[in-house]
């Protein structure tokens, strides 16, 4: 007789991941989640959503963290690529003003192992549990044939509300400033890229990344800006747009926040590079325009604001810079 199992899935190891998951899971649920794990759907009451106002609008994003996968099934660690999916996508919504509600995962891999499932959805967690999310349901497919052994995919669409006069980007218009919120690395963007350059040299601890080994500097987690935002907002800084900085780099990403007229300046020399960075462009032979197309260069967020509010935004946010300016016409030029 032939069996599932001999067919390359394996129920009890989906089971036993479930099992491990659960707890995790659990600690992001508020009494919002009228009906999470275990169920085949998931449900959020939305009248628990505080602050949206009498009309709020949904907005929703679905994203994943691309060949990152890889560099974690290199180095055989799985917490980290977890937290990058939630961060990804919290950013992206951010971008239109909204908060989270809530997330979803999708693993597929070739064969289950339900510990590294277990620790990839521990690191979705917390990074829910960070952005007062819950984490409202999931899948986790085994799919032989489709996956090589050891690969995996990872994915997930979030769910957040903002009050519809809160909505971004507005208003914004040559001579605002444009203020960099600095990234931690490549994010979950550049990889296959970065995969070419370092391909056999992940172990490698180059001087100019502090003791890190190329590896580790590839594996940091991308940075959500959900909290500084929030505290640019409870100081009552005005936020003409944000553009979260991910594949197309600055060229692509900021002109989508910018009106019909408008281009922008950004000034090369006022932020740094993350070392990671600097190291791929140089190994790599990468050209200016195409490094910055390719990679976020550390501007991680862009926070366009009234020029007369970049001083207050740059005093509570330690770690912002003043990059550029919206200037007329169109498009990005680095200067």
């Amino acid at each position: 007789m032939t069996s599932y199992r001999q067919s390359g899935v394996d129920i009890e190891a989906g089971t036993r991941a479930t099992q491990l998951m659960a707890d995790a899971v659990r600690s992001t649920h508020t009494p919002a989640v009228l009906a999470g794990m275990g169920a085949f759907g998931g449900c959020f009451d939305l009248a628990a959503a505080p602050g949206v106002g009498a009309a709020p609008v949904l907005v929703a994003s679905t994203d994943g963290v691309g060949t990152k996968t890889l560099i974690a099934a290199a180095l055989g660690r799985y917490d980290t690529v977890g937290q990058d999916l939630v961060n990804h996508c919290v950013n992206d919504i951010l971008v239109q003003g909204a908060r989270p509600l809530f997330f979803m995962d999708y693993i597929a891999v070739a064969r289950l192992d339900p510990a590294q499932a277990a620790a990839v959805v521990a690191g979705v967690a917390a990074a829910c549990r960070h952005a007062g999310c819950a984490l409202l349901g999931g899948e986790t497919a085994e799919m032989p044939d489709v996956y090589q052994p050891g690969a995996f995919d990872l994915a997930g669409t979030i769910v957040g509300v903002v009050a519809r006069e809160r909505m971004l980007p507005r208003d914004v218009a040559p001579g605002d400033a444009i203020v960099a919120l600095p990234s931690s690395g490549l994010h979950t963007n550049g990889y296959s890229l970065a995969r070419r350059v370092f391909a056999g040299r992940l172990a490698e601890r180059p001087p100019e990344l502090g003791g890190q080994s190329i590896g580790e500097a590839l594996l940091a987690v991308h940075r959500p800006y959900l909290r500084e935002v929030e505290a640019l907002w409870a100081a009552e800084v005005p936020i003409h747009a944000l553009a979260h900085i991910t594949g197309g780099g600055v060229y692509d990403n900021l002109p989508r926040v910018l009106p019909g007229g408008a281009g922008a300046v950004i000034r090369h020399e006022s932020w740094e590079i993350p070392p990671i960075c600097d190291l791929l462009v140089r190994e790599g032979g990468l050209a200016e325009r195409e490094a910055f197309h390719a990679l976020n260069m550390g501007l991680g967020m862009l926070v366009v604001l009234p020029r007369a509010a970049a001083s207050a935004a740059l005093g509570l946010l330690p770690e912002a810079r003043l990059v550029g300016e919206v200037v007329p016409g169109g498009g990005v030029q680095l200067v």
